[in-house]
């Protein structure tokens, strides 16, 4: 450091509560320690980690799928694209180094944790795509923990 970046408060942010160092820590998520903002990013960074191998795991059970094939195979290859895109897109807010507020944040992380809860159902009941609903089940869980980080 050469003195010329302002200093914030040892273990505080400032007043703002962002600070890009840390990678996209939301405006309005205020923490007192650096323990807390340690550990918010890598529940961030675990909860976006995860969308991106159930955004792997759903497109390729999309693709496997007969598109020709039964009503219950169409329903598959369209939860399977939809969660693909969901978490995606999800894995991308999450992964954002700008200033992305909380309230943004929390809806995509919900809506892909709802997303993923009812793809695994779908899974559940075609042949050979339990490890997909296993990984919608995963990421469900990440988004679960993650947004516990930002209550």
């Amino acid at each position: 450091m050469c003195g010329t970046e302002p200093r914030e408060p040892r273990g505080t942010l400032a007043a703002t509560g962002f600070d890009r160092r840390y990678g996209g820590y939301p405006r309005d998520v205020t923490t007192t320690s650096q323990e807390e903002l340690f550990r918010f990013l890598e529940d961030r960074f675990a909860c976006a980690q995860t969308c991106t191998e159930c955004a792997r795991s759903c497109a390729t059970r999309a693709s496997l799928v007969d598109p020709d094939g039964t009503e219950n195979q169409e329903l598959v290859r369209r939860k399977g694209i939809l969660c693909a895109e969901v978490c995606d897109a999800t894995c991308r807010v999450l992964s954002e180094q700008n200033q992305v507020d909380e309230a943004t944040i929390r809806i995509q992380v919900e809506w892909c944790r709802q997303v993923c809860l009812e793809s695994a159902q779908v899974f559940d009941d075609h042949s050979g795509a339990e490890q997909t609903a296993q990984a919608c089940r995963a990421c469900a869980r990440a988004c679960t923990e993650f947004l516990a980080t930002l209550n």
